[in-house]
């Protein structure tokens, strides 16, 4: 089982902390970046790049970092070299199966004002348990990435 990190700020905090308890209870090994409290002045970068060197750094680890939207939440891990997010804001949840099989994404980033904790709980499950296809002509495509 994958070592897991999350981080959120505000907008996130809320299904960070449902997540992490969801994860804990089905044996997942859970580390919590912040934000630890909820503070409407924090900075999603804050948290999303620290996230983005952890997944980067640490061989077989996964993130999931958690904002309003997920998409600036995705621009700032990825960012990091090594680090690729994939965003998930609701809708068909083959992209968040896709976006490991195809893409090898290590972070999943959500959008918490546009999915519920039920959808976040399902869409994080499904994206641990895919792994990667290892397919060479992802193979070829995702070594690109980091050129």
């Amino acid at each position: 089982m994958h070592k897991i990190y999350l981080a959120s700020d505000h907008a996130g905090f809320e299904l960070k902390e449902a997540l992490t308890a969801f994860l804990s209870e089905r044996g997942y090994e859970v580390n919590d970046l912040g934000a630890t409290a909820l503070d409407p002045q924090d900075d999603y970068p804050d948290y999303l790049m620290m996230l983005g060197r952890h997944v980067a750094e640490e061989a077989g680890a996964l993130g999931i970092g958690i904002g309003g939207s997920g998409q600036g939440e995705a621009m700032a891990a990825n960012r990091i070299r090594g680090a690729r997010a994939a965003v998930f804001y609701g809708g068909p949840m083959e992209i968040v199966k896709l976006s490991r099989e195809h893409n090898n994404a290590n972070i999943l980033s959500l959008g918490a004002r546009f999915i519920s904790a039920d959808d976040a709980k399902a869409a994080a499950l499904l994206w641990l348990t895919t792994e990667f296809s290892g397919d060479e002509r992802h193979v070829h495509r995702i070594a690109k990435l980091d050129l």
